[in-house]
């Protein structure tokens, strides 16, 4: 049996801290039986933008090389949700994505392609591509469970994406999220589920949730998604993890009797 497990963070402005804190409960995943690990969107760090270039990493660099080697220890394929990756043009930054397998290597790098420019109402504005360029190649990598489709939290609104990734063999999709509470409490679990049913593939959905530097308020609500579109792990409220079995046997026979990809007329 594979076990998936979605992390739910609330990071904060100390990098340390929260990477210590990403160890621990991919350990906790671990000793559940997880062989295939989520962490959130910005799961190293989410503080003040005047320092947000000062805390982004490389992909060589400390916090993604401690992960790696983590992944190799427990024998487990990890996802690094997003760091903020420096060299983009521009002078600005990469939200980046990492799969590790669960010798360490490095199966699959992605970069966010939509970046959050919106005024949702919470008395915030975004605007993501002040400071982060956006990625240009859709990833679909491999790892022991099958074909994995990497995305970073407000790529979850462009079904096109998704549809590149089961084009491209995807049984699973990753959304690791940072969604704020005025969009994730009416869109979060829509948008999951409707990613997991047209797409008959799994969803793996890692979260920050609670509060942040600078009154930022995230959603949380981590979870599993099926390919039937059925939620099968949630994580409550504050620090946990979400925990749900993989089971390929379903993609097939979902993808088997119901043949909406094949049937595909665009």
């Amino acid at each position: 049996m594979i076990l998936l497990a979605a992390v739910q963070m609330t990071s904060g402005a100390d990098k340390a801290q929260n990477l210590a804190r990403a160890i621990d409960l991919i350990r906790k995943a671990a000793m559940r039986g997880a062989s295939f690990v989520g962490l959130p969107e910005n799961f190293a760090w989410m503080g003040p933008e005047a320092e947000r270039a000062a805390n982004a990493d490389t992909l060589d660099g400390a916090t993604l090389t401690t992960l790696q080697g983590l992944a190799r220890e427990l024998r487990v394929t990890l996802l690094a949700g997003s760091v903020l990756e420096a060299g983009a043009p521009g002078g600005r930054l990469f939200n980046t994505s990492v799969l590790f397998g669960p010798d360490g290597a490095r199966l699959g790098v992605y970069r966010k392609m939509h970046l959050f420019d919106v005024e949702v109402g919470d008395g915030q504005t975004y605007r993501e591509s002040a400071a982060v360029a956006p990625g240009a190649e859709v990833v679909v990598a491999q790892a022991p469970l099958g074909k994995v489709g990497l995305s970073v939290c407000y790529d979850l609104r462009f079904p096109e994406l998704y549809r590149k990734h089961s084009e491209g063999g995807a049984v699973l999709l990753t959304v690791p999220a940072a969604f704020t509470l005025a969009t994730g409490k009416d869109h979060w679990e829509v948008l999951l589920r409707a990613r997991a049913i047209e797409n008959q593939a799994y969803v793996i959905a890692p979260a920050q949730q609670g509060r942040h530097p600078k009154e930022r308020l995230t959603w949380g609500h981590a979870m599993i998604v099926d390919p039937w579109g059925l939620v099968t792990a949630r994580a409550s409220e504050g620090e946990g993890l979400a925990v749900a079995e993989f089971d390929d046997a379903l993609v097939a026979r979902v993808r088997k009797n119901l043949p909406a990809l094949q049937h595909r007329r665009l």
